[in-house]
């Protein structure tokens, strides 16, 4: 069953979530060892560049949810 059937939401917010699941799905699919992710957690969680790094590719799939949306103008 596919997750992502639409990039339209109804408030920015939605999209904001949107684009946090995206990211998400995205590392899943990169790292699909629910393992390994576990461990690679506690590695970035305490490292300030990544965690940065991490919300740099939010902001962009955010960028994206928000154009298909047309801003929600």
């Amino acid at each position: 069953m596919a997750w992502l059937t639409t990039l339209k939401t109804q408030t920015p917010e939605e999209g904001f979530e949107l684009a946090t699941k995206m990211s998400r799905m995205a590392v899943k699919a990169a790292q699909p060892d629910d393992t390994i992710r576990a461990e690679l957690r506690s590695v970035y969680e305490r490292d300030a560049d990544s965690l940065t790094r991490a919300s740099h590719v939010v902001a962009v799939n955010f960028q994206t949810v928000a154009a298909a949306n047309d801003y929600w103008r």
